[in-house]
C-alpha cells in the first residue's frame, strides 16, 4: 500500500475513491484507525491521554469497566465522538475483547488509560503496518524505547518470561508484558482471545507468532502513571502470565502430536504400516 497521497485515478468517482488521512507531511493512509482504551476510574488521567491522540484517527473506543467516577463524562467532553462500550465482565483482557468487537477501523491500536503511553507514537505503529507488518508490538527495551514505571522485580520478571517465550515459541521479542500494540483487524481471526486479565498481552504476543504473522517491534517510552494506583500485582499477574505460557506451549505440543498422527499422513489402505 502506497504511503503517498495520490489523486483518484482518471475516470474514478472521487466520492468512491479511498479516503486518505494525512498523518504527517510525508505520509497519508487509507485504512481507518481505531484506538481502544480500557478504563476504570481514570477520569483524572484521560485529559493527558486524549491530548496526545492524533486528530487523524478514525475513532476512539473507550471500554468503561463500571467506573464510579466521571470517566465516561470526561471522555465524551474531551472527544465528543468517542464510542463508549460498557464492560460486562472484569479484567483487562475482557475489556480489550469488548473493545475490539466494537471497532470499525481496519487498524486497531491498544492504549492504556493511565497516561503512561504517548499517543504521538501511534504514527510509528501505523507506519509499520502499512509497510507490511501484521502486528506492531511496542517495546520499552528496543533501541529508542524506555520506561519510568518498572520496578526491579517487574523488570526481572519481564526479562525472564520474555526469554522463555522466545525460546519456546521461536520469537525474538525484547519486551513481553507491554500493552501498547497495534494490528490489522483481520489478525483477530487468528489470535482468538480467551483470557480476562493482564496476561492478555502475553497471550496475543504468543499467538501472533504461532499464527505466523509478521511482527515488527516499535520502540516505545512508558511514563509513570499520572494519577491513581495500578491494579497490576507483579507476583500474582506474573504467575498468570507464566500459566498462559505453559498452556500455550502444551497446546502447541498437542497440535504437533495430532499432526503427526493425522490420517492424511498415515499409509493408504493395503500398504504396509
Amino acid at each position: 500500500m502506497s504511503s503517498v497521497l495520490h489523486p483518484p485515478p482518471s475516470g474514478q468517482d472521487p466520492l468512491t475513491a479511498p479516503k486518505y488521512r494525512p498523518v504527517s507531511s510525508h505520509l497519508a493512509i487509507a485504512p481507518p484507525v481505531s484506538v481502544v482504551i480500557p478504563a476504570m476510574n481514570e477520569a483524572e488521567n484521560l485529559p493527558y491521554v486524549f491530548k496526545t491522540l492524533p486528530d487523524w484517527i478514525h475513532e476512539v473506543v473507550l471500554v468503561d469497566g463500571n467506573s464510579t467516577d466521571k470517566t465516561v463524562e470526561v471522555a465524551r467532553e474531551l472527544w465528543p465522538k468517542v464510542r463508549v462500550v460498557p464492560q460486562r465482565g472484569r479484567g483487562k483482557g475482557d475489556a480489550l475483547t469488548a473493545g475490539f468487537e466494537a471497532c470499525t477501523g481496519d487498524i486497531i491500536v491498544m492504549v492504556d488509560a493511565d497516561g503512561s503511553a504517548d499517543g504521538g507514537e501511534i504514527v510509528s505503529y501505523v507506519s509499520a503496518l502499512v509497510s507490511g507488518a501484521d502486528f506492531a508490538k511496542g517495546s520499552r527495551f528496543a533501541n529508542g524505547g524506555g520506561t519510568d514505571d518498572m520496578t526491579f522485580v517487574r523488570r526481572l520478571g519481564n526479562r525472564v518470561l520474555c526469554a522463555v517465550v522466545n525460546r519456546k515459541f521461536g520469537a525474538r521479542y525484547t519486551d513481553l508484558c507491554y500493552g501498547y500494540n497495534a494490528f490489522w483487524r483481520h489478525c483477530l481471526d487468528k489470535i482468538e482471545l480467551d483470557c480476562t486479565g493482564f496476561e492478555v498481552e502475553t497471550l496475543m504476543n504468543i499467538r501472533v507468532v504461532k499464527a505466523g504473522l509478521k511482527v515488527q517491534e516499535i520502540p516505545s517510552y512508558e511514563y509513570l502513571r499520572i494519577h491513581g494506583a495500578s491494579n497490576l500485582r507483579a507476583v500474582r499477574d506474573g504467575m498468570r502470565v507464566l500459566k498462559v505460557i505453559l498452556k500455550e506451549r502444551s497446546n502447541r505440543r498437542e497440535l504437533r502430536r495430532q499432526e503427526r498422527h493425522s490420517p492424511m499422513l498415515d499409509s493408504f489402505p493395503g500398504e504396509a504400516s
